[in-house]
């Protein structure tokens, strides 16, 4: 499958809204993504785009001094196991990193999302802890997860 990477921007909240809303359980709402994408200069979001402009994934992070939270990462049911989610967080990372000078990254997640953890765990990050309830739909804890450079 081929796709591009590219800087989302306020074209893509509208898209954003709605893959979240396919991908997560508790999705954030149209109005927290133009908040996040369009308004918030600490905000940083990638998107993954098809070729025929489907907006296939996404990854955002916020960059506060030299951290980098990561926000969400998603990708379309069907456009996974396609190499989106890595190549949407290498690009995320590297960009961080080289152009704004992160040094560490952090983020939560499920414990029982088996997929998302292996990928991080591919990217170098550990698990450093539990919020507990975390997740609202059912009450989850979320592992925070720590990569340091």
């Amino acid at each position: 499958m081929n796709f591009h990477i590219r800087k989302a921007g306020a074209q893509d909240v509208d898209a954003l809204a709605k893959l979240d809303a396919r991908c997560f359980a508790a999705p954030w709402s149209r109005q927290s993504f133009e908040e996040d994408v369009v308004k918030n200069p600490l905000a940083f979001y990638l998107v993954a785009e098809t070729e025929d402009g489907e907006i296939a994934g996404y990854a955002g992070v916020w960059l506060i001094v030299d951290e980098g939270h990561i926000t969400n990462v998603a990708v379309s049911p069907e456009h996974r196991r396609c190499g989106i989610a890595k190549a949407v967080l290498t690009r995320l990372l590297e960009t961080c990193e080289e152009d704004h000078g992160i040094r560490a990254f952090t983020l939560e997640v499920r414990p029982s999302n088996d997929p998302a953890l292996a990928l991080y765990r591919s990217f170098g990050f550990q698990e450093a802890g539990r919020r507990k309830g975390y997740y609202e739909d059912n009450d989850e804890d979320a592992l925070i997860m720590w990569r340091q450079n």
